[in-house]
C-alpha cells in the first residue's frame, strides 16, 4: 500500500488535479529507491531543483526515514515497499504497487536508482506510460559476486537500462565498466559533469569555515579520543565488500607502531553481507578503536581525522572520499572503480591496491609521518571538490537534462504514437514486400548475371538505443581489387547497373524486411556504422534516441550531398520534432527525391564521405 506524506499543500493540489484531469503547470519528478537512505544523496538536490520549478515526488520502502525525508525536504513521499535481495515473486508485487503510485502521481520523469529500485521503476514507468524514464547506475554489484546471483544483477541493470529514455552513471570508471560488459550502450549513458550522485555541499554541511573547530573537539571528547592523538577514520557501511577486514588487519599493525593512534567507524554492521568475525570483534573489544553506528552528521567526524581510510572492493563513485576531501582531508582508497574517480593519486590522497592489507598501512603510515604532506593533499582535495564537483553545479547540470528529455519527450515520444507508427511500419512493409516481390526477384536475376553472388550485400549498422543490427542491400559493386590485393575505391567498383539501382534507391528494397524484424522504421535517421560512434558528439549521439529508418528528415534535404555536420543536426531536429503526421510528409518528399535521383552521391565520391567528426574549427 502507497502513503502520501510532506508538503499539505503538495496533496491538495494532486487531488484537484485528478478531479479535473488536468496537467500540473511544472514538470513532476519522482525519484525511486529501494530502501529510503539513499534519498539522503538527494536532500540538496530536491531544494534546487524545487527552486527550478519541478515539483518532487519520492518513492522507497516505508519508514520513520522515508517520513523525516518527506518533513525535511517539504516533498511528498510514497511508501511502497522494495526488497534488495532478489525475491521475484515480492518484486512483482512491488511492480504493481508502483503502477498504481505512479497513475496516482502522473510524473513526467521517473528517475530510479540502484539495480533493483532502477528495475522496478523502469518497468512500473514503462507500463503506465510515463513520458521520460531516467536511470542511474551508482554501481556495480556484480562486480564482487559470482554465480547465478551475478547473472541476474547483470540482467536487472541491462533490463534498467534498454527502459530507460537516459541512463547516467556516477563515474566514468563505472560507464567504462558498464559499456565493457554490455549492460549498456557508450551513447546511451552520461555522467554528468565529473561524476558523483549529486555532487558535494561544499560550502554548507562539508565546508571546514562553516564546522569550525568546536565540533570535531566535542566529538573527541566523546569518544575520549585526546586533542593531540593522530586519528583514522572510516564511514560506510561495515560489510564484507567495503574492505573492512583489510582495515582492520592494517589497523593491528599501526596501533603497534603509533601508541597513541586512534581509529573510528562509522557506520552499521551489515546483516546480509556481514564482515569477518574478528572485524566485529575489533570494534567491540579494543579501546583504541570507537565505532558509531549511526550519526546524523558526518562532518564533524571527517573534521576530527587526520585521514580517510576506505579499503573497499567496489565502489559507484566514492562520495565518502569527496565529502572527506571537501572537509580538507586526505584519503586512502583502493584502485578500484568508482574510486580512482574520486581520488586523484598523490595529489588527494593515495590509490593502493585492493585486498592488499600492508599497502593500506604502508599509504597511512606516510600520511601520519608527513604533517605536511596530509595538509597539502587535504588542501588540493577541497579545491578539486569545489571546482567540479559542487552540489550546485550537479543540480544545474541534471535540471539542464530534465528539461531537454522533456522536449524530447514532448516532441511526440509517447507510447500511443510509437505504437502507431510501429503499425504503420509494419502494414506498409508487409504491404510492399506482398506487391514488388516479382520486382525483387527481377532485380536479383540481373544482379546475379551482372555482378554475381553474392545477390545481396549486408553490413553492421548502428539502430535504436545503440542497438547493432545488419542491414540488407541489393549488391552493387564488383568485387575489384588492385595489384596489392586490396579492394578498389567505390567508383572504380560501382558498376552501372549499382549506379541505377542507388539512383533510384531500387537497391534497399531489401531493407523492407530489416522494418518487418523491427531493425528499422520507414522514417528515421539513417543507420550508420558502429565505428562512427566515438566520433559524434553528445547532442549528436541523441540520433540513437529513435529508431532508425529507411529514409529521414536528412535524406529529404540533400541526401548524401550535404555536410555530415548538417546531416546529423537535420537528424536531432527529427529526434526533437517527430511524428506520424511528419512522417507521412517525408515519405512523400521521399518519393519525389526517388524520382529525380537528387543528392544520391556526395562531392568527389561515388556514394559518400566517410564520418571523420566534428570539425575542428567547431569544436
Amino acid at each position: 500500500m502507497s502513503t502520501t506524506a510532506g508538503h499539505p499543500a503538495s496533496t491538495t493540489r494532486d487531488a484537484i488535479d485528478l478531479t479535473k484531469g488536468t496537467r500540473r503547470p511544472e514538470p513532476v519528478l519522482a525519484h525511486v529507491t529501494t530502501v529510503p537512505v539513499t534519498l539522503n544523496f538527494f536532500r540538496g538536490q530536491v531544494a534546487d531543483l524545487k527552486a527550478e520549478g519541478f515539483e518532487i515526488h519520492a518513492i522507497s520502502s516505508p519508514g520513520p526515514l522515508l517520513d523525516e525525508f518527506g518533513r525535511l525536504g517539504q516533498t511528498s513521499v510514497h511508501a511502497v515497499r522494495m526488497h534488495r535481495k532478489i525475491t521475484p515473486l515480492r518484486d512483482v508485487v512491488s511492480v504493481v504497487r508502483l503502477c498504481r503510485a505512479l497513475r496516482r502521481i502522473r510524473p513526467d520523469i521517473v528517475h530510479g536508482h540502484t539495480p533493483k529500485a532502477g528495475l522496478l521503476a523502469m518497468l512500473a514507468a514503462t507500463a503506465t506510460g510515463v513520458p521520460v524514464r531516467v536511470y542511474t547506475l551508482h554501481g556495480l554489484p556484480f562486480l564482487t559476486c559470482g554465480g547465478l546471483r551475478r547473472l541476474l544483477l547483470m540482467g536487472s541493470d541491462w533490463v534498467a537500462c534498454r527502459l530507460a529514455h537516459q541512463v547516467y552513471s556516477v563515474s566514468r570508471s563505472v560507464r567504462d565498466v558498464a559499456v565493457t560488459y554490455r549492460l549498456c550502450a557508450e551513447e546511451h549513458i552520461k555522467v554528468l559533469r565529473d561524476g558523483t550522485a549529486c555532487g558535494i555541499d561544499a560550502f554548507g554541511r562539508f565546508d571546514p569555515a562553516t564546522i569550525g573547530e568546536e565540533l570535531p573537539e566535542a566529538v573527541r571528547r566523546r569518544h575520549g579520543i585526546p586533542s593531540a592523538a593522530p586519528l583514522i577514520g572510516f564511514v560506510g557501511r561495515i560489510a564484507r565488500e567495503k574492505g573492512v577486514a583489510e582495515l582492520i588487519a592494517a589497523w593491528s599493525v599501526l596501533r603497534e607502531e603509533f601508541p597513541t593512534l586512534r581509529l573510528v567507524v562509522v557506520g552499521a554492521i551489515e546483516s546480509h553481507n556481514p564482515p569477518p568475525e574478528v572485524v566485529a570483534e575489533t570494534l567491540r573489544n579494543d579501546p583504541r578503536v570507537h565505532h558509531v553506528s549511526q550519526v546524523a552528521e558526518t562532518a564533524p567526524y571527517y573534521a576530527a581525522m587526520d585521514v580517510l581510510v576506505l579499503p573497499t572492493y567496489r565502489e559507484g563513485f566514492s562520495t565518502v572520499a569527496m565529502e572527506a576531501a571537501s572537509m580538507s582531508r586526505p584519503v586512502v582508497a583502493t584502485r578500484v572503480p568508482g574510486c580512482v574517480d574520486a581520488v586523484e593519486d598523490g595529489l588527494t590522497g593515495a590509490l593502493v591496491a585492493a585486498h592488499d592489507p600492508s599497502a593500506i598501512a604502508d599509504a597511512v603510515r606516510t600520511y601520519l609521518r608527513d604533517p605536511a604532506l596530509r595538509r597539502e593533499h587535504g588542501r588540493q582535495g577541497r579545491e578539486r571538490v569545489v571546482n567540479g564537483f559542487r552540489q550546485d553545479q550537479l543540480s544545474t547540470a541534471i535540471s539542464q537534462e530534465y528539461t531537454r528529455l522533456l522536449g524530447a519527450s514532448r516532441g511526440g515520444c509517447h507510447i500511443l504514437s510509437r505504437w502507431l507508427k510501429r503499425t504503420f511500419d509494419l502494414a506498409v512493409a508487409v504491404s510492399a514486400l506482398l506487391i514488388f516481390w516479382p520486382l525483387l526477384l527481377a532485380i536479383s536475376v540481373v544482379v546475379y548475371l551482372a555482378i554475381g553472388r553474392p545477390v545481396l550485400f549486408h553490413q553492421p549498422r548502428v539502430g535504436f538505443r545503440g542497438a547493432r543490427f545488419t542491414i540488407w542491400k541489393f549488391r552493387t559493386m564488383a568485387e575489384s581489387r588492385g595489384p596489392d590485393g586490396c579492394p578498389l575505391p567505390d567508383e572504380a567498383r560501382l558498376t552501372r547497373l549499382g549506379r541505377f539501382l542507388r539512383r533510384t534507391s531500387l537497391d534497399e528494397l531489401p531493407q523492407l524486411w530489416n522494418v518487418v524484424r523491427g531493425d528499422l522504421s520507414l522514417v528515421g535517421p539513417r543507420p550508420l556504422l558502429p565505428e562512427y560512434l566515438p566520433l559524434y558528439t553528445l547532442e549528436q549521439s541523441r540520433r540513437h534516441q529513435v529508431m532508425p529508418g529507411i529514409t529521414g528528415w536528412a535524406q529529404i534535404h540533400g541526401r548524401n550531398a550535404t555536410e555530415w555536420e548538417d546531416r546529423l543536426a537535420r537528424d536531432i531536429w527529427y529526434v526533437d520534432h517527430r511524428s506520424l503526421a511528419l512522417d507521412l510528409k517525408i515519405l512523400a518528399m521521399t518519393a519525389r527525391k526517388v524520382l529525380t535521383g537528387e543528392g544520391v552521391s556526395g562531392e568527389g565520391v561515388a556514394t559518400m564521405p566517410r564520418f571523420q567528426g566534428i570539425r575542428k574549427a567547431d569544436a
